[in-house]
Parts: C-alpha cells; sequence; structure tokens
C-alpha cells in the first residue's frame, strides 16, 4: 500500500516537462476553465448561504450574551462546511465533465510509453459521448460512496483532540476517489466498469498518492484549481500505463526494435 502511494506521489517528476514534450497543453484548455468556473460557482454559493446557515444555527442560541460571537462563529462554520461539500461536487463534477478531453490526454501518453517499449498498444475506440457517460457513471458512484463516509467523518471531526484524526482519514478518503476518477481516463479503454472498479480497488495506495496532490492543489489559490487536472490526469495515467504494461495487461502486438515486422507477443 505504503510503496504504491509513493508511485502515486512519484508519477507527478517532471509532469510539466511531460506535458510539454508530448503537447497536451492543447487537451486542457477547456477542462481549465470548467475547474474555475465550477470553483467561483461553489465560493459563491458558499459565501450567501453561510449567513442564512448561520443565522439558524445561532439562533438556538438562548441568551443575549455573547450572541454576536456565536453569530459569527456559527456563520464561519457555515461557510467553511459548504464550502467541504462544494469541493467533493467540485472533484467528481471536474472529472466527470472533462472526461471528453482526459480520454485523448490519456490515450497519447500511452502512445508514447507503448513507443518507448517497443510496442504497439490496441484498445477500444469511445466517442466524446460515451465518455461522458462513463465519467459520470464513475463519479456519481464514486461521489455517493464518498458523501457516506465522508460526512460522519466531518461530524466526528469536532471532537476535541482526536477529531484531527477523522480529518486527516476523511483527506485520504477524498484522495482515495480523486485518483480513482484520474486512472479512470486510462482504464476506460482496456476495461469495462465493473473490472476499472476492482483494478483501482486492488491498487488503491496508487490513487491515493495520485489524489493527495490533488487535493493539495486545490488549496493553491487560482492557480491550483486551473493546473490541477493537468499535472494530475498527466500523473495518474503515466503511472496507470506503466503498471499496465509492466503486468502485460494491455492488448497489444510488439515490433520489432530495428524493423515494423509485427511480433506476436
Amino acid at each position: 500500500m505504503f510503496k504504491n502511494i509513493l508511485k502515486g506521489l512519484k508519477a507527478y517528476k517532471d509532469g510539466l516537462e511531460f506535458i510539454g514534450k508530448l503537447r497536451l497543453w492543447e487537451f486542457f484548455l477547456v477542462p481549465m476553465v470548467i475547474s474555475f468556473v465550477l470553483f467561483g460557482i461553489i465560493i459563491l454559493t458558499a459565501w450567501g448561504l453561510s449567513d442564512n446557515l448561520g443565522g439558524y444555527v445561532a439562533s438556538m442560541y438562548p441568551f443575549e450574551w455573547g450572541s454576536g460571537f456565536v453569530i459569527t462563529v456559527s456563520e464561519i462554520v457555515a461557510f467553511l462546511s459548504i464550502l467541504l461539500v462544494g469541493l467533493v461536487l467540485f472533484k467528481h463534477l471536474v472529472l466527470a465533465f472533462s472526461a471528453p478531453f482526459m480520454s485523448p490526454v490519456s490515450e497519447r501518453i500511452e502512445k508514447h510509453l507503448c513507443e518507448c517499449e517497443g510496442i504497439q498498444s490496441t484498445h477500444r475506440q469511445t466517442t466524446n459521448m460515451e465518455q461522458l457517460a462513463r465519467g459520470l457513471r464513475v463519479n456519481m458512484r464514486n461521489l455517493i460512496y464518498e458523501f457516506c463516509m465522508v460526512i460522519p467523518l466531518t461530524l466526528l471531526s469536532f471532537i476535541p483532540v482526536v477529531g484531527i484524526v477523522f480529518v486527516i482519514l476523511s483527506f485520504f478518503i477524498q484522495a482515495y476517489y480523486a485518483g480513482f476518477g484520474n486512472m479512470d481516463y486510462t482504464l476506460e479503454r482496456h476495461f469495462n466498469y465493473r473490472d476499472s472498479v476492482n483494478y483501482v480497488k486492488a491498487n488503491r495506495g496508487i490513487a491515493v498518492g495520485n489524489g493527495l496532490v490533488f487535493m493539495g492543489m486545490l488549496f493553491i489559490p487560482v492557480i491550483g484549481i486551473i493546473l490541477v487536472l493537468p499535472f494530475s490526469v498527466t500523473a495518474a495515467s503515466r503511472v496507470t500505463l506503466e503498471k499496465l504494461i509492466a503486468e502485460n495487461r494491455l492488448n497489444h502486438i510488439k515490433l520489432s526494435p530495428s524493423t515494423d515486422t509485427v511480433l506476436l507477443p
């Protein structure tokens, strides 16, 4: 598990150079806009609803003394709570709606890595609508699972002292599902839905490692939100494909190193 987490983290190494080398930036323009717009909507929603939710919670305070402080704290907590839920939604919505743009990125990386290994990968071809449908299915499934775990952990995080343990656990769970979505841009070409879920479960350390950086970048103002997909998807595609090649899990034909002669695997 720990070894795979390190693999997921190390895949980010030289990410900027790798993106430039394969000319991947053109695929990231629309997803970067999607990320920026969705995050802006979430911030505005949290800001707008925090007063109402905070005021409702503060109205339960029965005393005049300290009421101003209670209102302020309630509004801050309400804002952070709405923002937390919003970040969970943001992650899955961005991953789902970016699928038609991220799949070509993964495919180009696959072609490059296979050429380096002297093999020619074969995989099923999918349309943009099929990629979007797959992205929605995977991320809506992950969203439900994540909410079922993160919401109770968020409530437990308010317990003094030990609450930090639940905060860390919640962060790792969110990282896992972020990495899951990033890995599926590659897996969707080679595995059906159920096999992809099982493969990520068997390699959850890689998903966590990839997702840890994904989650960390969300806390970098503006720049992190814009660049999170280019770096995380590139890293996830690299590490997933390298593992599939090492395991001989790709459908492929082997090419002669000196000619274009096809060798049977």
